[in-house]
């Protein structure tokens, strides 16, 4: 069976991270390798050759914006998705006029991020008929976005979610003052496991609606990811 090769360019590596996390729970999907840079990005490229990257908007070296026309002139048979949190109307439509498939505010929410990559793969499948038989089918293929026709999402417990630590975490998120939160890891040292699967259980809580993620700006360094119980 075939697998979607996807690379991620973004310059935040615990957002990668997670990206890569959300790709691994998906059969069809894997992460063919992560660039931080946009001048990393142009190494890696035409080795990996993805089928599809997920691209951030700022990076220190340039903007996903204007790369993605160059991603466009050199790489056409490579798709590109906006993950990001700008919402500047010019980078929507930027990437609306450079053809990518979607995009995706940060913070990013499983749910959202599955439906989009199904509905890639749904796009994708469709595309390697040799032909079409209607205008239906042409329909469908320009208008793939809002076509959820032959996938049904069904939302799953990723790999490695263990119930007993699933609870505890939710606890003390629920029982905690609900305008202090947790990162990923203070949740670590709450619990006691690491803090790459403190964060992936709280992702999952996410996705599952039970908390909410939002990113907090302190004076220095990158903002931090912070749960907190979703009221």
């Amino acid at each position: 069976m075939r697998k979607w090769n996807v690379l991620i360019i973004e310059d935040d590596i615990q957002t990668a991270e997670i990206n890569g996390q959300y790709i691994a729970q998906l059969d069809r999907f894997q992460v063919g390798g992560i660039a931080t840079t946009i001048e990393e990005a142009k190494k890696v490229l035409p080795v990996i050759k993805p089928d599809l990257i997920l691209l951030d908007v700022y990076f220190p070296d340039g903007t996903g914006s204007d790369f993605l026309w160059e991603i466009r002139k050199h790489y056409r048979s490579t798709d590109v998705i906006l993950v990001t949190a700008a919402k500047e109307t010019e980078h929507i439509s930027n990437a609306i006029r450079g053809g990518a498939f979607d995009y995706i505010l940060k913070p990013i929410i499983f749910n959202r991020f599955q439906d989009t990559l199904l509905k890639y793969q749904q796009y994708k499948e469709r595309m390697n008929d040799s032909q079409v038989e209607s205008q239906h089918e042409v329909d469908n293929l320009f208008n793939r976005k809002k076509s959820t026709s032959t996938i049904q999402t069904v939302q799953q417990p990723p790999k490695g979610i263990d119930t007993i630590t699933l609870d505890s975490i939710l606890k003390r998120i629920a029982n905690t003052d609900h305008g202090q939160g947790f990162t990923a890891e203070e949740m670590a040292g709450e619990v006691g496991v690491t803090r790459t699967t403190a964060r992936r259980y709280l992702e999952y809580l996410v996705s599952q609606k039970k908390i909410k993620v939002e990113l907090t700006y302190g004076g220095v360094g990158r903002p931090q990811r912070k749960y907190f119980f979703q009221k």
